[in-house]
């Protein structure tokens, strides 16, 4: 089961939930030691493309992990974290280096980089009537009788603290987001996000 997207929850919500992982990934980063270049974004996305063959061990992992809730902050980093000990963790670490990582730490560094600046654009090119938007979907989720109480708690305690993170969108480097625009659509395409 992916956590992301609760049993039984209208597809109707998938793309609120999507919006919402990007939002959530927006709490500070730390220091940057390498600046992000076009080459370096275009081979973690290559990774990314090559990686979807291996999709269903993720949701391998994912459906016998733990329920913890996923930092994501770090959501590359994380991931790799929790892959740690598992065969797919050797095999997309050779992948990384294939394409120009030192290993999977680094990789995955560079990936929530990459994902806050494209985060903070995305957040720089919503509607201002987004907060109204949200709050009315939690409206309409406490009305659908499809979904459980767990699963309504469990996407309003998302919702809330994407409302309260939307002002740190700013706070992504420049220089990463500068690095970050030109690739947009190639991120887009590869994580189906419009």
């Amino acid at each position: 089961m992916n956590p992301l997207y609760p049993q039984g929850q209208s597809a109707r919500y998938r793309p609120i939930v999507a919006v919402l992982v990007l939002i959530l990934s927006l709490v500070s980063f730390g220091a940057h030691a390498q600046e992000l270049t076009d080459s370096t974004i275009r081979s973690f996305i290559t990774t990314l493309e090559k990686a979807q063959a291996m999709e269903p061990e993720f949701e391998e992992l994912n459906d016998t992990g733990n329920n913890e809730a996923l930092d994501l902050s770090r959501i590359f980093s994380s991931a790799v974290e929790e892959m740690e000990g598992e065969e797919i963790y050797g095999r997309l670490e050779d992948l990384v280096q294939k394409n120009g990582f030192r290993n999977l730490d680094e990789w995955a560094t560079t990936g929530d980089r990459i994902y806050r600046a494209w985060i903070a654009i995305e957040m720089k090119n919503q509607s201002p009537e987004f907060e109204k938007e949200m709050r009315s979907a939690m409206a309409e989720m406490d009305n659908n009788p499809h979904m459980s109480a767990e699963q309504k708690a469990q996407i309003r305690a998302s919702m809330q603290t994407a409302l309260g993170l939307t002002q740190k969108a700013n706070d992504a480097p420049p220089a990463d987001i500068e690095a970050v625009k030109p690739h947009m659509e190639a991120l887009r395409a590869i994580t189906n996000v419009e």
